[in-house]
């Protein structure tokens, strides 16, 4: 389906469609490249699983970030409630991490699934990882077709380097990390997975 056709769209890389008027919008009149692609968002059919790994260690205390974070996950709860799209919450902290909700389309947000979540101890990036690649794997099993989202929120202050989950299609770093003393380790831990890194601001807007 080329540009001209009643849709206004056609194919990008990996099949995905191209919105040609919010592109050539984007051109603002100079030559099209790369970055000036809009892609249309489109529901695989296998359905799709967010599973969101959330940082609960001390140092996200700091400047009230964990509580920004609760904020954003309830926003993206909705968001995925809305779109029928199944979810899950690992929270790591201390020495260990837990699946507090999930995998399941989330019909309603209940504030109890974060009540208990309080920052504190160290922070076991690798365990939280370990826990989530678990639960995509057998998401994967149990549903081969279905398109799987690793969401980690964190200020990035371990040491640890875990390997990306084999199972999770797509990984976002929504890094939490101010300040003017930056480690930048969610930033590199996302170059080196080839994952997409973003600021909760972005996220927002």
């Amino acid at each position: 389906m080329g540009a001209g056709s009643s849709r206004g769209v056609s194919r990008g890389p990996a099949g995905r469609r191209i919105g040609w008027p919010r592109t050539l919008a984007a051109t603002r009149g100079d030559t099209l490249r790369r970055e000036h692609l809009r892609f249309i968002a489109e529901t695989p059919r296998g359905g799709v699983l967010h599973c969101f790994v959330l940082d609960c260690s001390g140092s996200m205390l700091s400047g009230r970030r964990l509580a920004l974070a609760k904020g954003l996950l309830i926003a993206l709860f909705d968001r995925a409630g809305a779109a029928r799209a199944e979810v899950a919450l690992v929270c790591f902290g201390g020495t260990s991490a837990d699946v507090r909700f999930g995998p399941a389309v989330p019909r309603w947000w209940n504030e109890r699934w974060l009540e208990t979540v309080g920052a504190g101890g160290g922070s076991p990036l690798d365990t939280g990882v370990r826990r989530a690649t678990q639960l995509l794997e057998r998401s994967a099993r149990r549903r081969p077709a279905q398109q799987r989202w690793l969401w980690i929120l964190s200020d990035g202050r371990t040491r640890d380097e875990p390997a990306r989950p084999l199972a999770a299609d797509e990984v976002v770093f929504v890094d939490f990390e101010h300040g003017a003393l930056r480690l930048g380790r969610c930033e590199a831990l996302a170059n080196a997975w080839g994952a997409r890194w973003i600021t909760p601001e972005e996220l927002i807007g």
